[in-house]
């Protein structure tokens, strides 16, 4: 059986809204010296009797000194899960906040690549370099299934101009890039390998992408997976 760690905090959402179609931003109540950095995770359990044993993974996308935290989560309300419980949810419900746990940590200009949802623990980081005015040559390469899907579409343009670069897997747009993150898309894009390297997304993805950056002759210390 796995083991869990005791920390527990019950937190208060204080306010919540959609960001996208089908992502809300939850804004939470911070508890008395809970310290994290741009990238981590925590296990949530929403307080109610029924919903206490299910434990999910969710990243900060607050920053650390804000004094709330903050949630950006993908609700799949086509099954009867945690996240479609979470979109339910309004100001003054209950959250219970777990330890803070690895995920992604920032350790030198590069190129991000995401999928979907798995853009979320990027954001803490862009927004944190972008307050210590440390954005610099930092490229975010982000696939999605439809324009529509794309998670703080303005806030990344803001950030990043044009080394925010969207692909679209299934709708055919002029606006952005409709191509899979593959081989010959990544030497397209991308003119250093010795760069870092940071994926996150569905597992799959993360393999595929990996692999592929090894092919071009990226050294695999350059490449940055989430850490549990």
């Amino acid at each position: 059986m796995e083991e869990y760690p005791n920390e527990e905090h019950i937190v208060k959402i204080l306010d919540t809204e959609y960001v996208t179609h089908n992502v809300k931003r939850f804004k939470v109540s911070k508890p008395d010296s809970y310290k994290y950095k741009p990238g981590q995770a925590t296990d949530v359990v929403i307080n109610l009797p029924e919903w206490k044993e299910e434990r999910r993974p969710f990243t900060f996308t607050s920053l650390n000194e804000w004094d709330h935290l903050e949630f950006t989560i993908k609700i799949y309300s086509d099954h009867n899960g945690v996240t479609n419980k979470l979109g339910t949810l309004h100001a003054g419900d209950e959250l219970i906040l777990h330890d803070i746990w690895g995920a992604i940590h920032y350790k030198g200009e590069g190129t991000f690549i995401a999928g979907g949802a798995g853009v979320t623990p990027f954001i803490a980081i862009f927004r944190q370099l972008q307050k210590d005015g440390k954005i610099g040559s930092n490229k975010l390469i982000f696939s999605n299934r439809t324009s529509k899907d794309i998670i703080l579409k303005d806030e990344f343009e803001k950030m990043l101009g044009a080394n925010f670069i969207n692909t679209i897997t299934q709708e055919k747009t002029e606006k952005y890039d409709n191509k899979k993150i593959d081989e010959p898309y990544l030497k397209e894009k991308i003119k250093d390998f010795s760069q870092y390297f940071y994926i996150c997304g569905p597992d799959a993805m993360i393999e595929s992408i990996k692999e592929e950056l090894l092919n071009l002759g990226v050294n695999k210390d350059k490449i940055v997976i989430e850490q549990f």
